[in-house]
């Protein structure tokens, strides 16, 4: 396996993407005052009838979604050894603090008496029996748990080595929370919408097996983001000595085969032993966004399924993008665009709602951008060794990898 060693970018700071993201974040940065300010009532289309809508659909159940790479090379990594997918961990980590800690401050923004959400860390105020309490203590936990397993990185930048050192052993603790945590929260958000009961359109009411939908989805996201983010990355950095990730990101796409493999098998199952399968040829709406979600989630198992696209990064990426848009879309589709609440309530975002999402999402790309340029973060083929030279790389500096 090559060698590999992390380094920052640099480069000049006012780039056109930053400049064209950081207008978006502003503009967004204005709506989220406004909410703020005036109400949530000012700037959301929500109701009694639909409580919750982009902020949550999209924000928070897509985004943590997306957010989902680290935590999936987590487990390839850390929990099944496979140390060669190790160059791949610290972008993946940075794209999952800055989406989990979005996706909880798009909660923030969502919850109508937001100065109450302080009571939630007093104890004495816990819900315990309460499913949302289980989700947001594990993604409380799990921003600050990404925090520490992203703080090597800060440590080798300043150079402070020996706290590295120091880090590194009791890092395997953080890394088992870093696997729990997701693992609990990501299937919980499936196994809330059991309370909307028949709120819920027929084919998307899975009953106990919307946890494991919901994971499963999760997982998919995160291995596909993987694939994404690291495409884009070599494509930017084109001429430069960064790695050829292309034969993992092929051995990445078997793994996330077998995940789209089980989905299929419980979302079918499901739907056959409901008495479920005529819903699938009425016509509807749920039908038809029920065969899109399906169609891009099984795309890829026929296309990557020849040797000659699998070995293709062009492939492989537009894979990469269909299976993180058929996984979102069955998440979009469970929460929103079938919710049904009745009694006449209707949906639709208004334009501060859309901008506040395209703000946050416009946050994370520009944080991505300016930490990758100052931060060692992407890694790039080790300079080959002269006699009596060492070189320190990756692997070198997280030694728990192993």
């Amino acid at each position: 396996m090559s060698e590999h060693i992390s380094k920052p970018l640099g480069g000049k700071i006012f780039t056109w993407p930053i400049i064209f993201f950081g207008i978006l974040i502003l503009i967004g940065l204005y709506a989220i005052t406004h909410r703020f300010v005036s109400g949530i009532g000012a700037v959301s289309d929500l109701n009694g009838g639909f409580p919750w809508g982009l902020w949550i659909a999209f924000d928070l159940l897509v985004g943590t979604g997306f957010a989902c790479g680290g935590w999936a090379l987590a487990w390839t990594v850390y929990v099944f050894n496979q140390g060669q997918y190790h160059p791949m961990v610290r972008s993946a980590l940075l794209a999952s603090l800055f989406g989990y800690s979005l996706g909880g401050f798009s909660i923030l923004i969502d919850v109508g008496r937001y100065w109450n959400v302080p009571y939630f860390y007093i104890p004495g105020f816990f819900n315990v029996n309460s499913v949302l309490f289980e989700t947001a203590f594990c993604m409380t936990v799990y921003v600050f748990v990404v925090m520490f397993e992203f703080a090597p990185v800060i440590c080798e930048r300043l150079g402070w080595k020996i706290s590295l050192r120091k880090m590194n052993k009791v890092m395997f603790a953080a890394i088992s929370l870093g696997v729990l945590l997701p693992t609990m929260h990501q299937s919980s958000m499936g196994s809330l919408f059991n309370i909307a009961g028949l709120k819920l359109h027929p084919l998307w009411r899975s009953g106990a097996i919307l946890g494991p939908l919901s994971l499963l989805t999760a997982l998919i996201m995160g291995f596909a983001i993987v694939i994404f983010e690291g495409s884009i990355t070599r494509a930017g950095l084109r001429g430069k000595d960064v790695a050829d990730e292309t034969p993992l990101f092929a051995k990445l796409y078997r793994i996330i085969r077998w995940l789209i493999i089980a989905f299929f098998i419980l979302r079918f199952g499901e739907l056959a032993l409901g008495d479920k399968m005529k819903l699938l040829f009425v016509g509807d709406r749920g039908a038809w966004l029920f065969w899109l979600e399906s169609a891009l989630l099984a795309m890829p198992l026929y296309i990557l399924s020849k040797d000659k696209y699998i070995k293709d990064a062009r492939w492989l990426f537009g894979c990469a993008i269909s299976m993180m848009l058929g996984a979102a879309l069955w998440r979009m589709n469970l929460s929103l665009f079938t919710f049904d609440p009745g009694d006449g309530y209707s949906y639709f975002p208004t334009g501060e709602e859309i901008l506040i999402s395209i703000g946050l999402v416009a946050m994370e790309v520009c944080g991505f951008i300016l930490i990758v340029k100052y931060f060692p973060v992407i890694s790039f083929l080790a300079p080959k060794k002269e006699d009596g030279q060492k070189v320190v790389t990756d692997e070198a500096h997280n030694e728990v990898a192993q």
